[in-house]
């Protein structure tokens, strides 16, 4: 596991967190907060992956 999937696993919770906080409190703006947190969350843990998927091919050469 590398750094861009730890840190992108903690933004997509962290943005769940907000997004229902924010439908909780009746916030549309934290809700769109958080959705878009969770996005780039999930931009970040896939480029985290893509990254482990290219070091593994390597290691294996």
């Amino acid at each position: 596991m590398n750094k861009d999937q730890v840190k992108g696993a903690v933004k997509d919770v962290a943005g769940k967190v907000q997004s229902k906080a924010g439908e909780m409190t009746g916030s549309t703006d934290q809700q769109a907060k958080g959705m878009a947190k969770q996005a780039e969350g999930k931009t970040q843990k896939t480029v985290g992956n893509a990254k482990e998927t290219v070091k593994s091919k390597i290691d294996k050469i």
